[in-house]
């Protein structure tokens, strides 16, 4: 490697970072969205177990390391709207996803152009790429 080789113009290192970043947030995203799908699953199992048990058959919720009695009224309201947030949530990541993807292919074709050789002489630009 020769030192210009060596050497990454501020404006290149910048665009870098920000495909780094893009690429953190993608990350970020898809492991959320991977632990709401587990609960989701998770919530709907336990609604069809619940939604089988009879109405006089005792049930409990967990609140942290305990469990208390509750309905089952009660118990499927609370698992579906919680099954309804998870959903929403579902749907606000994947377009976090989509529009991310977007960015990260837009950063990824600039400094494919930042990269691309210099015009042959006469056809020079003479500004830096934004």
């Amino acid at each position: 490697m020769s030192s210009g080789e060596q050497q990454i113009p501020p404006w290149l290192q910048e665009q870098v970072a920000r495909l780094q970043q893009l690429q953190q947030n993608l990350q970020s995203i898809l492991l959320q969205k991977q632990h709401l799908e587990s609960e989701q699953l998770e919530t709907e199992r336990a609604l069809e177990v619940l939604k089988k048990a009879s109405d006089d058959e005792t049930v409990y919720k967990s609140a942290g390391s305990i469990l208390i009695k509750s309905t089952k009224a009660s118990l499927i309201s609370e698992l579906e709207e919680k099954k309804e947030l998870a959903n929403t949530r579902l749907v606000v990541l994947a377009k976090q996803e989509t529009r991310i993807k977007e960015n990260l292919k837009e950063a990824e074709t600039k400094i494919k152009e930042m990269l691309r050789p210099p015009p042959t002489a006469g056809q020079q630009k003479t500004d830096t790429p934004k």
